[in-house]
């Protein structure tokens, strides 16, 4: 299999395990705090990568690669938190299809900058898969929702935290994915603990326990595949496929709650396998 195959399939893997865990992760909020859920599946994820680490006795990479995935994992759930604030202020199609586009979109414009065009066909897959994600991301607004420009701004400064994040995590892999994985995941616990902090989440603190940890384990083996695709090729191809991660939460909520799918977002879905064909090359 070549490099950008290989690339393409581990993308693939990433976008489905991150569509379960924001499908674990949706489910669980609608019985707790969405902070809270997210939170206790940082800290228990944390707790096993740490544990696996020192089971294998991994040799721990430079400083360097420690600190980029630090940041990374820090301003992410940043990004994260500043995202639930933008869905929770309205037009949450539109909000939630701009972040997918700004996730997508920064690595792209990066990697153009640090590698140059691709060719011609990866170029076509890339606009094409900036096309799906924005396709299957937005679906409308209900009636008489409003589109508040804060909510707009907060989500793409969200998209932008995840943009950057994807690209801490290529640097910081190249030291070595499993403890990158851990510094990542220590600054991200860190962040959303503050998070907390400073603005408690209303309701129970109870019942976000399960649907935590199933969100931050297929969330941290999402970024594993992630991390493994960013390193078998380009950044921007990575990052494109990755970002298609909503088509899995849309096809779990199909088949678990029956929420069919509309056509805008079966059309980004086509689109989808579409510029996956096109950057397998």
């Amino acid at each position: 299999m070549s490099s950008s195959g290989g690339a393409a399939g581990l993308g693939l893997l990433s976008a489905a395990t991150w569509g379960g865990s924001d499908f674990a992760g949706g489910w669980g909020a609608r019985r707790a705090s969405s902070l809270l859920v997210t939170a206790s599946g940082q800290i228990v994820s944390l707790l096993a990568l740490l544990l696996i680490c020192l089971v294998l006795r991994l040799a721990v990479p430079g400083t360097s690669y420690l600190v980029y995935a630090a940041i990374g994992g820090f301003e992410g759930a940043i990004a994260l938190a500043v995202f639930y604030r933008a869905l929770s202020m309205g037009a949450m199609g539109l909000t939630a299809a701009l972040t997918g586009l700004m996730t997508a979109f920064v690595p792209v414009v990066f990697e153009l900058f640090h590698s140059g065009w691709p060719g011609t066909s990866a170029t076509v897959g890339l606009a094409t898969g900036l096309a799906a994600i924005w396709l299957i991301s937005h679906s409308p607004a209900k009636e008489g929702a409003g589109s508040p420009r804060r909510a707009l701004l907060l989500g793409a400064s969200a998209g932008i935290g995840f943009g950057v994040q994807l690209i801490l995590f290529k640097a910081a892999a190249a030291g070595g994915v499993l403890w990158a994985l851990t510094s990542g995941r220590i600054a991200g616990v860190v962040a959303i603990l503050l998070v907390v902090a400073v603005a408690p989440p209303k309701g129970p603190w109870r019942g976000f326990w399960i649907a935590g940890i199933i969100s931050g384990s297929l969330d941290t083996v999402g970024n594993l595949f992630y991390m493994m695709a960013s390193q078998m090729g380009r950044l921007d191809v990575a990052a494109v496929i990755c970002s298609m991660y909503p088509a899995g939460t849309i096809l779990l909520a199909g088949i678990l709650l029956r929420e069919r799918p509309t056509k805008r977002q079966v059309a980004g879905m086509g689109l989808a396998l579409a510029a996956v064909g096109l950057l397998s090359f």
